[in-house]
């Protein structure tokens, strides 16, 4: 198989693709998250995701097969990145309760030394229950919010705070693990099963 470089140091990514037998290489891209208001979620998460992957790409020479990932909430026109802070993540958290909001994955998959570049994005739709300012004091306390985006995990106790998910839970996670099965086997002739 093909040599895998997880342009990420998101351990839930690893975790995901480790379950697939996928034993990737991982590489943090040290890329400047920018995020504009001006672009849609699926611009911003998708050309982030090339911006780790390509970055990573730069230092392989021998065809390895780089995956970028990024997440990305968006709820009434605005996009949530990761908070900065406890009071950033209470406020991301206010501002999400009782309101769905989408969650949005941009993947790009580099074959490095080649022109190809494959890249994508998911989109999830999840539903906050109303959350009371107890809750929301109670989960920022856990600290789990720090380096998600939209302040939560979904797959921790953050699950307590959704209502409903529509769409695929592991985006919400942060690798929608089934639309990386499909590039990979149509781009790379590379199965997860």
């Amino acid at each position: 198989m093909k040599k895998i470089i997880l342009a990420s140091a998101s351990p839930r990514r690893k975790e995901l693709l480790l379950k697939y037998n996928i034993k990737p290489i991982i590489i943090e891209s040290k890329i400047e998250e920018r995020i504009s208001q001006k672009e849609t979620a699926a611009q911003i998460a998708m050309a982030l995701s090339f911006e780790k992957a390509n970055q990573v790409a730069k230092g392989f020479k021998d065809g390895e097969i780089i995956i970028g990932a990024d997440t990305i909430v968006t709820c009434k026109g605005k996009v949530l990145g990761k908070p900065k802070n406890q009071d950033e993540g209470k406020d991301m958290l206010k501002f999400l309760s009782g309101k769905e909001h989408e969650v949005i994955t941009g993947i790009s998959i580099v074959k490095s030394n080649s022109n190809i570049k494959i890249i994508d994005y998911e989109r999830t739709m999840v539903k906050f229950r109303k959350l009371t300012y107890k809750k929301i004091e109670n989960y920022i306390k856990t600290k789990e919010y720090i380096d998600k985006a939209g302040g939560y995990a979904i797959q921790g106790l953050g699950g307590i705070l959704v209502e409903s998910i529509n769409g695929c839970y592991f985006n919400v996670m942060g690798l929608p693990i089934y639309k990386l099965d499909i590039l990979l086997e149509r781009h790379f002739d590379i199965s997860l099963l």
